[in-house]
């Protein structure tokens, strides 16, 4: 995993999850205490955040709501000033962001004095990557069609992490996997499934942000309003950065900032040492499907953008993960025929084996791939067969 230089912000494993406040200076943007046309007012709402902990602010220009007309390049350098006399306004120390899908409006704005830029439409304008290189900036690149007037309009989670490789990543690039109603098509379903894979973007090789903050996804897990949603959303920050994400953008900065810090904390720990000039990382895997990305990386260099992970079958990834299960209600020769069984296919067993106890309970340890071939070899008792059949 890559570390990004950020404005002399580094952001990545090594280091403490980054906190993005918001500010919007577009009329249509929903969340009311985030938007400001005085630059004064914005200012000193911006100097607030930073003093709650954001560590960058992301200033957007236009509402990305799918509702609202998509503003030209144009239509958007009209509001930059507003953005650029905020940030100069400021008192606090963090890096500025621009949020925006135009090369031409990140250029002007990184020329105004802007460290970071935003892009929603994940490099749908191809020279935006070469305006960020150039200026030698971090970019996040959310997940999105090649459509500028379509941002984060993904459903599948093969199809999001395919985006974050087309038109390729820059040495600073941070990935964003696009929560949230991009698209008529996107459901409550879709970003949940999205959440639960979350690590399977680590994948990448870069650093991941999430922006989850009062989404849809999680108010209705507590059928909550977006003013009541707080709780969902911080509960789902810590679970976020336990799962890999190394930026959090929020509208809620001192909270978010505490939560991220508990998940932080309690996140397993990786092995990441140098030794002798070999870089040695543990990778955080727990399911086949992760495996399966960092093989694909590994294999075939930077993501597929035809989305086809691991094309060489899966052997690899269920070899690489391992579970554990107990089983019990077993009679003594269906455990017998299990530990017979599973001696030869790299599964240990205890609780099955002639000098184990009789408490009637077994323990099934072994990779994805050894337990499947324990189960397609265990015939009889049905019972047996059946119960394997879930492993």
């Amino acid at each position: 995993m890559r570390t990004v230089d950020a404005a002399g912000l580094e952001i990545g494993d090594e280091h403490p999850p980054r906190i993005m406040g918001v500010l919007n200076v577009s009329r249509e943007s929903p969340y009311d205490p985030s938007v400001f046309d005085d630059p004064g007012e914005a200012a000193t709402y911006v100097d607030e955040m930073i003093d709650e902990g954001a560590d960058i602010v992301d200033i957007g220009l236009e509402s990305a709501n799918k509702r609202f007309d998509v503003l030209s390049a144009e239509q958007e350098l009209d509001r930059l000033d507003t953005a650029v006399a905020a940030m100069h306004s400021t008192g606090g120390d963090a890096v500025f962001s621009i949020e925006t899908r135009y090369h031409e409006v990140a250029e002007t704005a990184l020329e105004e004095g802007f460290e970071m830029v935003n892009d929603i439409c994940g490099f749908a304008d191809p020279e935006m990557p070469r305006v960020c290189e150039e200026y030698d900036v971090a970019v996040s690149k959310m997940a999105s069609p090649p459509d500028l007037e379509r941002p984060g309009a993904l459903e599948e989670v093969d199809d999001i992490y395919a985006a974050l490789g087309r038109n390729g990543l820059t040495d600073k690039t941070i990935v964003d996997p696009a929560f949230g109603g991009w698209s008529e098509a996107k459901t409550v379903a879709d970003d949940r499934e999205t959440f639960r894979r979350l690590r399977e973007f680590r994948a990448v090789g870069h650093p991941m942000l999430v922006s989850i903050n009062r989404k849809n996804f999680l108010r209705t897990v507590a059928d909550r309003s977006t003013e009541e949603a707080l709780p969902v959303s911080l509960a789902a920050t810590a679970m976020a950065v336990e799962r890999g994400a190394h930026v959090v953008r929020t509208h809620d900065v001192a909270e978010t900032r505490d939560a991220a810090l508990v998940g932080n904390t309690f996140a397993r720990d990786r092995t990441t040492e140098t030794v002798d000039d070999i870089r040695v990382e543990e990778l955080d895997v727990t399911s086949a499907a992760e495996a399966d990305r960092h093989i694909d990386r590994v294999r075939s260099g930077p993501p597929d953008p035809a989305g086809d992970a691991n094309p060489a079958g899966d052997d690899g990834a269920t070899a690489a993960v391992s579970r554990v299960y107990t089983l019990s209600g077993l009679d003594a020769e269906s455990r017998r025929r299990l530990h017979a069984l599973a001696v030869d296919r790299d599964v240990l067993t205890v609780g099955a084996g002639p000098g184990d106890g009789a408490t009637g309970e077994v323990v099934l340890a072994g990779s994805v791939r050894s337990l499947r071939d324990l189960a397609a070899a265990v015939e009889e008792p049905p019972e047996l067969r059946a119960a394997l059949a879930v492993v």
